[in-house]
């Protein structure tokens, strides 16, 4: 069984499990095999590729770093950055008023 245009990825799984998990499952695929992926480090696209779950590696720079299971980057890691870097902007503006 190859894929096709509609089911992509999951056309291997035929008519089983259902639609919406098919779906699902999809997208997941097409997010972690994407091609326009940049590497946070050397912004170099489509150099990206998972070693293991939450684990990304950039074959140009050799980097290795951690992010979602099935994406490079998450809405709640995202989020908990801005919170540190807002935090780390905070504290620096403490400690030149003192």
């Amino acid at each position: 069984m190859g894929k096709t245009k509609k089911v992509d990825a999951t056309g291997k799984y035929g008519a089983r499990y259902g639609s919406v998990v098919r779906k699902r499952a999809r997208d997941v695929f097409v997010r972690m095999k994407s091609k326009n992926i940049n590497c946070p480090k050397c912004r170099t696209k489509g150099s990206v590729h998972r070693v293991s779950v939450g684990i990304w590696h950039c074959k140009k720079c050799d980097a290795k770093f951690t992010g979602g299971a099935y994406d490079i980057v998450t809405a709640r890691g995202a989020e908990s950055f801005r919170v540190a870097r807002r935090k780390q902007r905070e504290i620096e503006l403490i400690e030149e008023e003192e």
